[in-house]
């Protein structure tokens, strides 16, 4: 089991988290928190794998994945007030999800030996295409579309993993930083509520 494996069960799980948090205030039931749990966690690497020619789609290969999204479920469903706690959870597990599948989807381009700008493009896609299908089908304004910092921080993740690669070849010291880089810039974002420039 590698590291770059259990990140990955990790990212599905606090997706799934995010999904099965917003399907609980929308007030679904337990199939609708799996569903939205389910796309939220998988939906950015399947689009990935389908445009990359991977077949089959990754989550078909590994029932663990299947697992992990209905343990998500099931803790969300039936432990909400436990959840729920922690203030802003939602766009916490948000930030830690999108921080994994950068790097997720970083390497997946790296092993179809994709250039480096192609594989940044696929850690975003992994990072941000669940959370829109998660608004959009629960009828919200995607987070990627509004003022908020979000594909911004997955993109200076992508470029400092790029950066660091020149420097180090251990799992630890390259994921590590890249990680806790676009967890702490969605962070701040939120806090200082930052954006980027627009049109007035």
């Amino acid at each position: 089991m590698t590291i770059l494996y259990l990140l990955d069960l990790f990212g599905t799980f606090v997706f799934a988290i995010s999904g099965c948090i917003l399907a609980e205030r929308k007030k679904m039931d337990i199939f609708g928190f799996f569903i939205i749990g389910f796309i939220t966690a998988v939906g950015g690497g399947t689009l990935r794998d389908l445009l990359l020619g991977r077949s089959p789609v990754f989550w078909l290969n590994d029932i663990h994945y299947f697992y992990t999204i209905v343990i998500a479920t099931v803790l969300v469903f039936f432990l909400p007030s436990i959840v729920l706690k922690i203030k802003n959870i939602l766009k916490l597990a948000d930030a830690v999800g999108i921080a994994v599948f950068t790097v997720i989807g970083i390497e997946v381009g790296l092993s179809y030996q994709l250039d480096p700008v192609f594989s940044i493009m696929m850690g975003v896609m992994t990072a941000i295409v669940g959370g829109i299908l998660r608004d959009i089908l629960c009828n919200e304004i995607p987070l990627v579309l509004q003022q908020e910092i979000y594909a911004t921080a997955c993109i200076a993740g992508g470029i400092t993993f790029f950066l660091l690669r020149y420097f180090t070849k251990s799992a630890l010291f390259l994921y590590a930083p890249v990680i806790a880089l676009v967890i702490m810039i969605r962070v701040l974002s939120l806090k200082y509520n930052l954006s980027l420039p627009r049109r007035r």
